[in-house]
């Protein structure tokens, strides 16, 4: 299971802090990311998103970890077209994302702010998490190609939010879009019956990557509180639906990153330790 790295979507929730998780002497940030990275293989850092990542702190980050460890380095939220606090961009810039000087100038930021983990092989892809109002059509269109030229060399990994993306008839559509710019498809577990629902779809649309996050199956998801939306633990036949899955997308992409996206308490640490059990106890399990 080389090729099947699992791990969670943050090592620095509040939640995950306050449960225990971490032993004492190890809940600094240090500790924290050594201990993490002692116990799995990657890790989705989600604070890029709040705020553009910083050289120093992803030289530390490198510093903290074993080689080999891999970084999945969430999109700053300007560039992907989220609404943006003024206070969290850099040197006052204006959060308006119409201004081209604005855009490049953050796009330089975070270029510079994740280059400390790209130069030392420990960044597994930028992933843009598009919002929900993001459907398919021209305009979106329009802002994959212009990501997809921002982002030349990058590797990349797009998650839609919308679900018409992966509807029956525009599906294969959205597969020949992410692989004409060479864009990881990122698949979900969610909750179904929603409105906000994605199928649990498992494309690959880049050979070097594979991506699934688990959100949890909160019938909450797109409404309520953070912690209503992300407040689920999947069961162990939950999980195990997605061992024949992966394992076929291990056959097609030459790495699959598994990410639990329910950070409510120590959910996702467990979450991530259950699956690698079952994924190490071989095919009979599935």
């Amino acid at each position: 299971m080389d090729d099947i790295l699992v791990g969670t979507c943050s090592w620095t929730d509040p939640a995950l802090v306050r449960s225990g998780w971490y032993p004492a002497g190890q809940r600094d940030a240090e500790g924290r990311l050594r201990y993490y990275a002692g116990r799995f293989p990657v890790v989705e850092a989600d604070s890029s998103y709040y705020a553009v990542p910083r050289e120093r702190v992803s030289r530390m980050w490198v510093e903290r970890t074993p080689d080999g460890f891999t970084f999945d380095v969430k999109a700053f939220s300007l560039l992907t077209g989220h609404p943006t606090r003024a206070a969290v961009m850099p040197d006052g810039l204006s959060a308006d994302a119409r201004d081209d000087g604005v855009l490049d100038e953050v796009w330089s930021r975070f270029a510079a702010g994740v280059e400390p983990l790209r130069r030392a092989g420990r960044l597994g892809s930028v992933l843009f998490q598009f919002p929900p109002w993001l459907r398919p059509g021209a305009e979106a269109g329009r802002i994959l190609a212009r990501t997809a030229r921002r982002t030349a060399g990058w590797p990349v990994a797009v998650e839609f939010r919308h679900p018409d993306w992966w509807r029956e008839g525009q599906a294969e559509s959205t597969r020949a879009l992410l692989a004409d710019h060479g864009m990881a498809a990122v698949a979900v577990d969610m909750a179904q019956g929603l409105p906000s629902s994605l199928p649990p779809t498992a494309p690959v649309t880049a050979s070097r990557l594979a991506v699934v996050r688990f959100h949890g199956r909160s019938a909450s998801w797109g409404r309520g509180s953070k912690e209503e939306r992300f407040r689920y633990a999947n069961s162990e036949d939950e999980l195990a639906e997605w061992l024949p899955r992966l394992r076929e997308l291990a056959d097609r992409a030459d790495r699959v990153h598994v990410l639990f996206n329910n950070c409510c308490g120590d959910a996702s640490v467990r979450g991530a330790e259950q699956l690698e059990g079952l994924l190490r106890a071989g095919p009979g399990r599935a």
